[in-house]
């Protein structure tokens, strides 16, 4: 697990945060705990913020809910737009609202199509203090990517690459020309079971933090009060 480096000024920041969340049926037990906590997010980031001395003067949020292509490929991914805060709140609110738990089918997950997707968003660019974070809720592994069962899926999204190397060559190293995120704006926070491939990004990625979750029995020991205490001291 790498650490991210901190900035000393005291700037304001523009901060996009994309949550990539299972929606599967194993989530059930714990997807409302995930929604509630995400709905009273945008609040408590900015007090947390506030409290470390640093200021949010844009901040944006996205919401990707992602299930199993090899299962149904219907639902299997739902991404919203950036979302403004606070005049975009209500919209942010009623997105995370219609989340609901649902199929799956075997353990793992399309998690690594919806990383993919998150990775490929349309990043803020401006202010000197930029923070790209993608956060990832799941209770299970994922399926490797480039799977026939997943690709040939209706709806498989093109942007997601064949291989975890090939998505890590995106992700890039810290002097990588070939990253698809900003370097020195880019964070990933994943609470997941500590099996593939998140185990094995964890050890590999640079600023990432990895969260290992007992698989099957959801999240309900990262509270949220925890996650946004992460996440600001990320930034």
């Amino acid at each position: 697990m790498t650490s991210f480096p901190q900035n000393q000024n005291d700037l304001g920041y523009a901060v996009d945060i994309v949550l990539c969340i299972d929606a599967t049926a194993s989530m059930k037990p714990t997807l409302d705990n995930v929604k509630h906590g995400a709905l009273s997010f945008p609040g408590r980031l900015v007090q947390e913020m506030a409290a470390k001395g640093r200021e949010i003067r844009s901040l944006r949020l996205k919401v990707i809910a992602f299930r199993d292509f090899g299962d149904r490929a219907e639902d299997a991914l739902a991404e919203s737009q950036f979302l403004r805060i606070p005049s975009q709140v209500d919209e942010f609110e009623r997105t995370v609202g219609t989340l609901s738990p649902g199929g799956g089918g075997d353990v793992p997950e399309s998690g690594l199509e919806a990383l993919a997707v998150a990775m490929h968003s349309n990043w803020e660019t401006g202010l000197d203090r930029r923070r790209h974070v993608i956060v990832i809720f799941t209770d299970a592994p994922a399926h490797p990517l480039g799977d026939p069962r997943q690709t040939n899926a209706p709806g498989y999204p093109q942007s997601a690459p064949r291989s975890l190397d090939e998505l890590f060559t995106l992700w890039g190293h810290a002097q990588s020309r070939e990253s698809l995120m900003e370097n020195s704006a880019k964070r990933l926070l994943i609470f997941a079971p500590e099996e593939y491939p998140w185990a094995d990004i964890a050890d590999d990625w640079n600023n990432t933090l990895f969260f290992p979750s007992v698989a099957g029995e959801g999240l309900e020991e990262w509270e949220m009060d925890e996650i946004i205490a992460t996440i600001a001291s990320s930034l």
